[in-house]
């Protein structure tokens, strides 16, 4: 009998990233592995024979909106026999056995260190086997540039992770349980992964850890955040470099003479600080007070008089006063800072601060959330302002999701997801190509808003375009 080769069935899988941008990485390699296995990547979840779920266990919203998302997957896949459900990342980590036994709908549990198994696992799965199995065991995993990663921020920007887990000991903080310590990759890992990226057509380079100033300290070869971008300002054709959560009391002189004077380092710096309270800063196990973090800002600013600060800070943490409230608004109002994002304390168990008394109600935390909120609008409302009749510099991002008349952009000061956009109401000779997408152009600004930003581009330096990666993220 003569027996004919059947082409293999291809496999479809939807990825759902929930989280941060260190998460997104996290996705990406899940999706570059089961690529290697034959799997293609799909928009829509109904036409997936497997869904992903990467999701976040920081804080009591995300974990609402990780298992809010397992569940309506779970429910697609009732309708579709044979697809598969597979949840990732921190929740599973933290949580694995109350997972587990809550939701039997769900094929595989993968945590932080064990997702680059997830092609073999999965087949397993396929083969009968690892039916609903745990793989969540701390191996101290971190990231290199030899894994397989398919990049889906955009054809133009990218993520780097630098560094794995943290060194710090925040109050608040569960990350280390989850991630474990700091662990950092080495200078020439970075930048192959970068020179990598940048011959796929990446110009914008955002660096992410935990803390990337501490990026390094755990290392015998004296690499550190100043070593590395001095390596990564050489690789031809990158245009921006840009770092993410820079804890304040790691900045030094040195790294900020080297921003300033180096033109591929973005004029940004994300800062997060948590708050202004000396007594809440205390608490919290920050390591500085106001009066630090205002002499910190003030260097920065006088050293680089057109330096974007991003930061975070937190309301409702335990045993906040209204005194310590009025603290960080004065803090806010007082400090103009370009960027900010305000959160309302999440009371985690496994945490210092899940533990202490005077814990805030609710209400309490929604009142001082939207008061910073309000704020930092006027604040944003005014330096948006003063960008009015300039030409700036935009990377071009494409089609704008507000409006199909529209396309939008990024100053450098803008970082991808978290911040603002210009959008873009005229194209050279009115017209918006695809050619345009991922290019720096000049941009006359000629509106402002409380965020965002107006302009028309001046002129034009055509670029391909990527299509679709069949990757859908979001963050919290």
């Amino acid at each position: 009998m003569i027996t004919q080769d059947l082409a293999p069935v291809e496999r479809k899988v939807h990825l759902i990233s929930l989280g941060c941008a260190r998460n997104r990485v996290d996705s990406e390699v899940m999706l570059g592995t089961m690529m290697g296995k034959g799997w293609k990547s799909v928009d829509l979840p109904e036409d997936a024979d497997a869904i992903v779920v990467n999701t976040c266990g920081f804080i009591g919203a995300a974990k609402e909106e990780s298992i809010d998302t397992i569940l309506t997957a779970a429910e697609l896949k009732k309708t579709k026999p044979g697809m598969r459900l597979v949840v990732t990342g921190c929740l599973t980590q933290r949580y694995k056995t109350q997972l587990a036994k809550g939701l039997p709908e769900v094929d595989l549990f993968i945590g932080t260190d064990e997702f680059t198994r997830i092609g073999e696992l999965l087949d397993s799965v396929e083969a009968g086997q690892e039916q609903g199995s745990i793989h969540a065991k701390r191996t101290h995993y971190l990231y290199n540039e030899e894994m397989p990663r398919v990049n889906t921020l955009a054809k133009h920007s990218a993520y780097v992770k630098v560094a794995e887990g943290c060194q710090h000991n925040c109050a608040f903080c569960i990350i280390p349980a989850i991630r474990g310590r700091l662990r950092s990759r080495p200078i020439a890992s970075v930048v192959k992964e970068v020179e990598a990226l940048v011959a796929d057509g990446v110009v914008e380079i955002n660096l992410i850890a935990q803390d990337l100033a501490a990026y390094g300290r755990d290392r015998k070869d004296a690499a550190d955040l100043f070593s590395l971008l001095k390596a990564l300002v050489k690789v031809e054709g990158l245009e921006w470099v840009r770092c993410l959560y820079v804890y304040p009391e790691n900045i030094d002189d040195a790294l900020l003479d080297f921003i300033a004077r180096e033109p591929k380092i973005v004029k940004y710096l994300d800062i997060p600080v948590q708050h202004a309270s000396d007594d809440v800063l205390k608490r919290m196990n920050r390591g500085v007070t106001r009066a630090q973090l205002e002499e910190i800002f003030s260097k920065i600013r006088t050293r680089i008089p057109d330096m974007a600060i991003r930061t975070s800070v937190m309301v409702g943490f335990p045993g906040e006063t209204e005194a310590d409230f009025e603290e960080l608004l004065d803090f806010v109002k007082t400090q103009k800072i370009r960027h900010l994002g305000c959160f309302s304390y999440s009371q985690e168990e496994g945490t210092v601060a899940g533990r202490m008394q005077d814990q805030i109600d609710e209400e309490t935390k929604g009142r001082r959330q939207a008061l910073v909120m309000e704020a930092q609008r006027d604040v944003s409302r005014e330096l948006m302002q003063s960008y009015v009749g300039k030409v700036l510099s935009v990377l071009v991002e494409g089609p704008s999701d507000e409006s199909d008349l529209l396309w939008q952009g990024r100053l450098s000061i803008q970082a991808p997801e978290v911040d603002g956009v210009v959008y873009l109401n005229d194209g050279p000779e009115g017209a918006f190509t695809d050619c345009l997408r991922g290019t720096i152009q000049q941009v006359r600004i000629s509106e402002s808003h409380d965020y965002d930003l107006v302009g028309e581009i001046l002129d034009n330096q055509p670029r391909a375009s990527r299509p679709s990666t069949g990757f859908e993220a979001r963050t919290t």
